[in-house]
């Protein structure tokens, strides 16, 4: 997810689990810290920006690993903050604000590899997008009015408990949106393959996944050979049809390229959903989970187009984000069930 919604969530968890045990503030700052922390790993160059990507929420989002470091990370909160008689509490607070960070990712459709030391492999749900306000607005609306209420002295009053009971509210509404999102998901994900069948497209996966800041809207890519196939499909749709484009994958481009490790790479990471293409003298390999037709943020330049292919010393990452003029306005009466063709 993004940073602010890892800020809010470590935060309100950091708040929640300290109680009244310490200031409110202190909870919150510290959350909103370990919050942050794993993210960290962005500024971290693996030498191309193919590995960049996949290496991304590696060692940093393990659970595994974030459970050693907060031992000494939460010793050392309790000891700047005075309180080391409660750094067992401490230690709960920040194992909990860490170990949350990627698990949210995980319920995005990146890739978030929760398994290391002991697996490599990337998780996704894909049910929630990695911005979306419906997450995010309960979480900092809770932890906002207990900090404005205890802010006012009232640390012990009525205040104080109707601002710890806020924080908790809101950390209810986010994981019950998130909830929201895995049964939304479902339900498209079913209307898609009926329509699939019905349409002679026999998909060999099928991702389902929302469109950018909503969970009404829904992004389905389904892979058939050597094309895949992008619709839509509004909560609000009505009838059981659904359009699907279909698009060259590319895949004896992709052949030419099998000994080039970028394009494993993105291969495995993307979980099969990948396309070639040939542009400029180049091929270039395409993560199709994150973007639409045509605009695909994670777009990599890899070789020269010669017989046989010419592998970059460094690949070159040539995505782009749809226009948000004509995107936005698209997205939003879209969502609202209007039957519009997409943005090409």
């Amino acid at each position: 997810m993004d940073s602010l919604s890892q800020i809010a969530l470590g935060a309100a968890v950091g708040v929640a689990a300290m109680g009244r045990r310490t200031a409110p503030w202190k909870a919150a700052l510290w959350g909103a810290v370990a919050g942050t922390l794993p993210d960290l790993d962005v500024f971290i160059d693996h030498g191309d920006p193919i590995r960049n990507m996949v290496l991304h929420r590696a060692e940093t989002h393990a659970p595994f690993w974030l459970t050693l470091f907060s031992l000494p990370f939460a010793a050392a909160v309790a000891r700047l903050q005075g309180e080391w008689h409660q750094w067992r509490r401490w230690w709960l607070a920040m194992w909990l604000a860490l170990v949350t960070h990627p698990l949210l990712d995980g319920m995005t459709v990146y890739g978030t590899q929760l398994g290391l030391p002991f697996t490599s492999h990337p998780y996704g749900v894909g049910s929630v997008f990695i911005i979306d306000p419906l997450y995010t607005l309960p979480l900092l609306v809770g932890t906002i009015w207990l900090l404005r209420a205890t802010g006012r002295g009232l640390a012990d009053g009525p205040g104080s408990r109707r601002g710890h009971a806020a924080n908790i509210a809101g950390l209810v509404l986010s994981t019950a949106y998130l909830g929201w999102g895995v049964a939304a998901q479902a339900h498209v994900g079913a209307i898609a393959r009926q329509a699939l069948a019905a349409q002679g497209i026999a998909a060999e996966r099928v991702l389902v996944t929302p469109t950018a800041f909503n969970s009404l809207l829904w992004r389905v890519v389904a892979i058939d050979g050597d094309y895949y196939h992008e619709g839509f499909r509004s909560l609000l749709d009505s009838g059981p049809s659904m359009p699907f484009d279909r698009f060259d994958r590319g895949a004896a481009l992709a052949a030419d390229m099998q000994g080039i490790e970028g394009v494993r790479r993105i291969q495995a990471f993307s979980h099969g959903f990948w396309a070639a293409w040939e542009g400029g003298g180049r091929l270039s390999i395409t993560d199709l989970r994150m973007g639409q037709e045509p605009a695909y943020i994670f777009r990599f330049e890899v070789a020269e187009r010669r017989s046989p292919a010419v592998p970059l010393a460094v690949p070159v990452q040539v995505g782009s984000r749809p226009a948000l003029q004509r995107g936005l306005p698209w997205l939003w009466r879209r969502a609202l069930g209007e039957p519009l063709p997409p943005p090409r």
